[in-house]
């Protein structure tokens, strides 16, 4: 058990590390502007959707650990349907888009593919599940530093969620950089807490 839940903590941690390094290194690719799933498009897109897929099978894995840890089936289910749905968004990459990879066009597209679409549901699966798994562990876990810092991390990662929805929308310059910043959040308090359900 605990070497799943330390895998699930590796899995969390390396997600950021992977798309902020790719991202950083990508001809085209502006990680202000762009989201982390555009990562998964282009001549290194498999990179990131191995991304997807290993944190998410490696949070899934953890996921049943947590909950006997925790004592929650709730907080068990939560992260479960988070790490199933960040392996569904690298199984469906989304459609190019607004400038990336070079030579798309600078906008949205009419016309999007059904790939594109599960990838919208999938993501809003992780950017919900993620969110509820921190509102449960508020409520569950003893430790009343732990219990602070989830509810937080579910506040600040919801209102996260909600400016990137309005930036997506509008096509703001910032979109990416605000997604990145509520990942970041999101990911590190779910790696911290796998580590404080194996200690």
């Amino acid at each position: 058990m605990t070497t799943l839940l330390w895998t699930g903590a590796a899995g969390a941690w390396l997600f950021p590390v992977v798309f902020l390094l790719d991202g950083s290194t990508r001809p085209g690719y502006r990680q202000i502007r762009h989201p982390v799933s555009a990562l998964a498009l282009g001549p290194r897109g498999r990179l990131q959707t191995a991304n997807f897929i290993v944190c998410g099978l490696a949070v899934a894995a953890a996921a049943a650990p947590l909950g006997d840890a925790t004592g929650s089936p709730l907080l068990a289910i939560a992260t479960g349907v988070f790490g199933l749905a960040l392996v569904a968004s690298g199984v469906f990459p989304m459609d190019p888009m607004r400038g990336y990879p070079p030579g798309t066009p600078d906008g949205t597209p009419e016309d999007l593919s059904s790939r594109h679409h599960l990838h919208d549901q999938a993501g809003m699966a992780v950017f919900t599940s993620l969110p509820a798994a921190a509102f449960i562990a508020a409520f569950v876990l003893e430790d009343p530093v732990w219990k602070w810092y989830s509810g937080l991390t579910a506040t600040a990662f919801t209102a996260g969620f909600l400016a990137f929805g309005h930036a997506w929308e509008t096509d703001a310059a910032y979109t990416g950089l605000i997604q990145r910043v509520t990942i970041i959040c999101g990911w590190i308090w779910l790696g911290l807490l796998f580590l404080q359900a194996a200690s």
